[in-house]
């Protein structure tokens, strides 16, 4: 049976090299060809894993539990932007590390050497405009009518990709902030990601290269003899380098903002974590947290989670499938 998956896997993982090839080959050469309008277009590969659907027991203790609650914290990871076609690193057989041996920028990499950041941005910019396009999902919209109907006390989110703001969430921190902004290490100022793009375009007028693949967080795969002649941009305001406001592999969350979520769950009743495996320890304190309060516990993920051990109830399934037949009572 495990040899059998694991060809059936190496199988997927060729398949969805040869679509992401296409896909990109069609979004840089062909841009007005992407649809913008949707988030499941029928061009976007699926990076959602393969999850039977929920049974009714579990959707029913789902609904028990959000219906106790009146001030529900929300956790929400990259499992939820995949049903927006955006990649994650560790879903089984269709994230980052199951597809390739790439690993994401690291922190003091990219602080330290102007090559890896010359890299980064060039990935980022053939990125940009994909990345920047996703729409959000069933799910974002629905945790969104439940902010509207006094439901939610806070929403937490570990992604980068701005769906829950699109989506309209209000009562919303980005722990580990957003790709839709810019920061200058040097002076601290920040500025618009589209802002940043326009930037890119005048300073390599003549500049062209093929992505050999979609990574995520608006990230693709460029040989290095690609980028060599890609030119970045400093700060407008003080010449200093510019880095996306996100927290990076090897960084840390900013204390006050840390301090803030702990605030929020001290308010809360419940705590849902929606499609995170909370690997990262940034997203997991807080669930440790919450065991500690005696704060029931609820997780909608496909696949294991670092915290399973610490949840009231366990729910396997896509996000938008099974939060589409809670009701916010």
């Amino acid at each position: 049976m495990h040899s059998h998956c694991s060809k059936v896997n190496l199988y997927l993982s060729s398949l969805l090299n040869n679509k992401m090839r296409l896909l990109w080959q069609i979004l840089y050469l062909h841009p007005a060809r992407v649809r913008r309008s949707s988030s499941t277009s029928a061009g976007v590969v699926n990076f959602v894993p393969v999850c039977s659907s929920t049974d009714s027991t579990s959707r029913k203790l789902l609904q028990d539990f959000v219906s106790r609650s009146t001030r529900l914290f929300v956790i929400t990871g990259a499992g939820l932007s995949t049903e927006s076609g955006i990649p994650d690193y560790r879903s089984e057989g269709v994230g980052l590390y199951a597809r390739t041996d790439r690993r994401p920028m690291q922190h003091a990499e990219f602080v330290r050497s102007a090559k890896s950041r010359q890299r980064y941005w060039a990935r980022n910019f053939v990125g940009w405009p994909q990345f920047s396009s996703h729409q959000p999902n069933s799910a974002h919209r629905i945790l969104q009518r439940w902010e509207e109907r006094g439901k939610l006390n806070w929403v937490v989110t570990q992604n980068v990709d701005a769906l829950h703001s699109k989506a309209g969430q209000k009562r919303l921190t980005e722990l580990h902030g957003c790709a839709h902004r810019v920061m200058c290490l040097g002076c601290g100022a920040i500025s618009a990601r589209e802002a940043l793009q326009k930037r890119f375009l005048a300073l390599n007028p003549a500049w062209s290269a093929q992505a050999g693949g979609v990574a995520p967080d608006g990230d693709v795969f460029l040989d290095d003899e690609q980028v060599l002649h890609f030119r970045v941009p400093s700060c407008e305001d003080c010449g200093g380098t510019l880095k996306p406001e996100v927290t990076f592999f090897g960084d840390t969350v900013n204390k006050a903002t840390v301090q803030f979520v702990h605030d929020r769950l001290a308010e809360s009743d419940a705590v849902l974590v929606v499609g995170s495996s909370l690997q990262v320890y940034s997203g997991y304190r807080f669930l440790l947290a919450a065991s500690d309060r005696k704060i029931p516990v609820a997780i909608l993920n496909i696949g294991s989670t670092r915290a399973d051990h610490l949840a009231q109830l366990k729910v396997s399934g896509r996000c938008g499938e099974v939060l589409s037949v809670i009701q916010p009572l």
